[in-house]
C-alpha cells in the first residue's frame, strides 16, 4: 500500500509503498478515505522527546471502510461497513476498556504514534474501539469526529452548565471544537481569543459569541463583551505562560481546563490559584461515549463543523501540505483524501 512515511526531523514525509497491515485477533483493517492532519502530528515530527522513530506512519483522525476481518470478532462486522475508530489498540477486556476509556488501558498502543496510522491506504483498528457510521453522516464530515471528540471531552471535563460564561484561548481546531460544544451545551457567552482574522471568523461561525485579541488585557476584553469574568477558561494553545494568564483572569472558584499541548517547561505561581480556590482540570483525548455523542449529533444535523475544513489534499500532496502547517497560515483543518477514492 501507499503511505506517507516520516523520515526524520527537518525532512518532509515521503510517500512510499509499504506492506499492507494484517489484522491480529480482534482487529479490523480499514481502507482509509480521509485522515486529518493534527497538531499532535506536527509535535511528533519535531526534534525533542516526543519525536517518533524514523519510518513511522502517522495519522489518527481517520475514517473509511472495513476491508478485512480479523479472527475472534464479537460484532456483526462485514466488509464495506463505513467506520471511524478511537485511535487506540487496546486489550478490550480490562476495566478501562470495558468502561469506554481505552486511553487508560495498560496495554495501549496509539494508532499514528506507536502503531501505524491513517496516512496510508489501510490501517488496522481494534474492534472494541471501532464504530459504524450512520447512513445519514457523510464520510467527509465523519473525518472531523476525532477533533470534535477532543473538544467535547474538554467541555465535559469543565462541567459546563447552561448560562455560564466561557473564555477559550486559541481558535485552532480544538479551540473551535470547544467553542462549538460550549455553545451547543448552553453557555451564555463563548469568547475566543485569537489573533488570526480567518480563524476569528471561523470561531464566530462555529459558536463563539465574540472574539478578542490575545494580550495582557485579555481579562478586561472578556469582561467588556461578556459583562463579567469567565466561569470556565479553556486553554487551547499550549504555549508557556498561558496557564498563568488564565489563572490570573479566572474569578474566585472558577474553573480552568488546559487542553493545549505544551512541549516546554512552564512555570506558574500557584498562590493566586490557591487564594481564588480555583479548580484546574487537565483534559486529554476522549472516551467512547464522547465519540458516540459526536457521531449522533453530526448524523442528526444538530451540529455542523464543516467550516473547519479549509483544504483537502491527496496523499501525494500531503507531505508538502503537512510541512506548510509548521508556519502560520490561513489553514485550519487539512484533510488528506487517500488515492483512488
Amino acid at each position: 500500500m501507499k503511505a506517507a512515511v516520516f523520515k526524520g526531523a527537518g525532512q518532509p514525509m515521503r510517500v512510499e509503498t509499504i506492506a499492507d497491515p494484517t489484522p491480529a485477533a480482534g482487529q479490523l483493517v480499514v481502507e482509509v478515505a480521509y485522515c486529518g492532519i493534527c497538531g499532535t502530528d506536527l509535535h511528533s515530527t519535531r526534534e525533542g522527546p516526543a519525536m517518533l522513530p524514523c519510518n513511522s506512519v502517522l495519522g489518527h483522525e481517520f475514517v473509511g471502510e472495513v476491508v478485512t476481518l480479523g479472527k475472534g470478532l464479537q460484532g456483526s462486522w462485514k466488509t464495506g461497513d463505513r467506520v471511524c475508530a478511537l485511535p487506540f489498540l487496546s486489550c478490550g477486556g480490562c476495566a478501562a476498556c470495558l468502561g469506554g476509556r481505552p486511553f487508560e488501558c495498560a496495554s495501549l498502543s496509539c494508532i499514528g504514534l506507536n502503531a501505524p496510522g491513517g496516512f496510508a491506504e489501510y490501517v488496522a483498528t481494534s474492534e472494541c474501539n471501532t464504530l459504524k457510521l450512520p447512513d445519514q453522516l457523510s464520510t467527509r464530515d465523519a473525518a472531523l469526529i476525532e477533533p470534535l471528540a477532543v473538544g467535547l471531552h474538554a467541555v465535559r471535563a469543565g462541567s459546563l452548565q447552561a448560562g455560564q460564561r466561557v473564555l477559550i484561548t486559541g481558535a485552532g481546531p480544538i479551540g473551535l471544537a470547544v467553542a462549538l460544544w460550549a455553545r451547543f451545551l448552553g453557555a451564555r457567552d463563548v469568547v475566543v481569543s485569537e489573533p488570526a482574522s480567518e480563524r476569528r471568523a471561523l470561531a464566530l461561525s462555529l459558536g463563539a459569541t465574540a472574539v478578542v485579541q490575545p494580550g495582557e488585557n485579555l481579562g478586561e476584553q472578556f469582561a467588556d463583551v461578556a459583562g463579567g469574568p469567565p466561569d470556565i477558561v479553556f486553554e487551547c494553545v499550549g504555549a508557556p505562560g498561558l496557564i498563568q494568564q488564565c489563572i490570573d483572569i479566572a474569578p474566585r472558584r472558577g474553573m480552568l481546563v488546559p487542553v493545549g499541548v505544551c512541549e516546554q517547561p512552564d512555570t506558574i505561581l500557584p498562590f493566586p490559584a490557591l487564594i481564588k480556590e480555583l479548580s484546574i482540570r487537565f483534559a486529554i483525548a476522549y472516551t467512547r461515549a464522547d465519540y458516540e455523542t459526536v457521531i449522533a449529533m453530526l448524523a442528526q444535523g444538530r451540529i455542523d463543523a464543516s467550516p473547519m475544513v479549509t483544504a483537502v489534499v491527496s496523499l501525494d500532496d500531503m507531505p508538502a501540505a503537512f510541512e506548510a502547517l509548521r508556519s502560520p497560515s490561513n489553514q485550519c483543518k487539512v484533510l488528506t483524501r487517500l488515492a483512488g477514492r
